[in-house]
């Protein structure tokens, strides 16, 4: 597959990191621009696109998803985040916010959808509180059914969808969980996933604000450990 300027999606993020440049996901003048170095400094043909050639020399050819962008709907968007493809289906509720959470777990630990569907299902929830789980490996996995309410944000769930990550607390080997301080524990494969997630979920939601939960909550937190508000004010 061959990605130039236009082309969106995690393998660009990849390409971005590899030349240098913010790993947003989207291609611009900018990545052409520093594609284009990456390549004279390689013995590459400095053409700005990414073929077969510059994405092996990269070590990132193997990595690259197939799929996507398969399908985008009126009702529907389905793509693939860190090499799984999924459906996002509109919301027949009325949606305005997508909230972005942390799992508040040690940076590094993994969890998976049915773990923390299990936890949050003992502590008396019906289901798992968020709708989408993005894992340390860039894999977006479906939680609770988009047409439900989630239970992530108190006062805003009927009217939004939940995003989170795996992970938002430091990770200090003997330490009290109840001392770990949020951190940005986000994987590169999380951050470009977050990305194109997101930009797939402006397509089904055009008018929604993309917030973090610390936007929302009363209470002080510190979820998901990073300005979501503003590092995607752009999507």
């Amino acid at each position: 597959m061959t990605y130039r300027e236009g082309s969106r999606g995690p393998v660009v993020a990849m390409i971005q990191k590899a030349v240098g440049c913010y790993p947003d996901s989207i291609w611009g003048k900018l990545t052409t621009e520093a594609l284009k170095a990456w390549q004279r400094a390689h013995g590459l043909t400095a053409d700005g696109i990414a073929g077969p050639r510059t994405l092996a020399a990269m070590g990132i050819e193997a990595m690259t998803p197939k799929g996507d962008g398969l399908h985008v709907g009126p009702d529907s968007v389905v793509s693939s985040y860190g090499g799984k493809a999924i459906r996002l289906k509109r919301s027949r509720r009325r949606i305005d916010e997508i909230i972005i959470h942390c799992t508040a777990t040690p940076e590094g630990q993994p969890r998976t959808v049915e773990q923390i569907r299990q936890q949050h299902k003992a502590q008396g929830w019906s289901d798992i509180g968020y709708h989408i789980l993005v894992t340390l490996d860039g894999q977006a996995h479906l939680g609770r059914d988009m047409d439900i309410s989630g239970a992530h944000a108190e006062g805003h769930n009927s009217h939004s969808i939940g995003v989170c990550y795996v992970g938002g607390l430091e990770n200090r080997p003997g330490v009290a969980y109840k001392d770990l301080k949020a951190k940005d524990t986000r994987t590169e494969a999380q951050k470009a996933t977050l990305m194109t997630l997101l930009m797939d979920l402006r397509k089904l939601y055009p008018k929604a604000r993309i917030i973090g939960h610390r936007d929302v909550d009363t209470h002080g937190k510190a979820c998901p450990s990073f300005d979501a508000k503003s590092e995607y004010r752009n999507i």
